[in-house]
């Protein structure tokens, strides 16, 4: 458990520089230079995320069961994560009615995609990995919205085309991960075989 959470204090700690102080984030930043800030956000990151799936393995073999999910919140999950990987994909879709309207769509699908894995889990790891994921998001969903307003963000309008290329992109990723890529690389079978 110790490496989860040793894990999450960097990756998260790291991703929210910008959240608690986004002002020695932006000096900092000028002070090293592009370059070896991304280096350094990117080696910590990369460090933090391998402490989190590794510690997450090793908490997975010893679980501590809080509580026994029914077996509807797998489908609730599942639906969930649908609507995540949607979002994710109109961060990278250009033009997109979803971005658009709801302007950092990769951070709600975070908070969708962890809200999904608190329902349908119920280990100490899940609430500590899933539940560190949701109150980030939470966090920095409301910090970006705030730069918005106070830097006057203003959003390309999304088009229909756009829209409709990201939810077919969101739709496809989804049933690869959910029906293949899932069991793969998490060891788990979301929807059974």
């Amino acid at each position: 458990m110790l490496f989860l959470v040793i894990g999450l204090v960097l990756f998260l700690g790291v991703h929210s520089v910008r959240i608690v102080s986004d002002g020695w984030r932006t000096q900092t930043l000028a002070r090293m230079g592009e370059g070896p800030w991304k280096g350094l956000y990117s080696l910590v990151s990369a460090v933090g995320l391998a402490l989190i799936v590794w510690g997450y393995g090793l908490a997975r073999q010893q679980p501590v069961v809080l509580w026994v999910p029914p077996v509807g919140m797998r489908h609730a999950a599942a639906l969930l994560t649908l609507v995540a990987f949607v979002l994710l994909a109109a961060t990278y879709v250009p033009r997109n009615g979803i971005r658009a309207r709801l302007h950092h769509p990769m951070v709600l699908g975070v908070k969708v995609w962890a809200l999904a894995h608190l329902l349908s889990n119920g280990t100490v790891a899940d609430v500590l990995l899933f539940g560190g994921f949701l109150l980030w998001a939470i966090a920095s969903f409301r910090a970006a919205r705030q730069r918005d307003r106070v830097q006057g963000t203003v959003y390309a309008p999304g088009t229909a085309a756009a829209t409709g290329i990201t939810v077919v992109v969101g739709i496809a990723a989804w049933a690869a991960f959910a029906f293949w890529a899932h069991a793969w690389l998490i060891g788990v079978a979301p929807l059974g075989r």
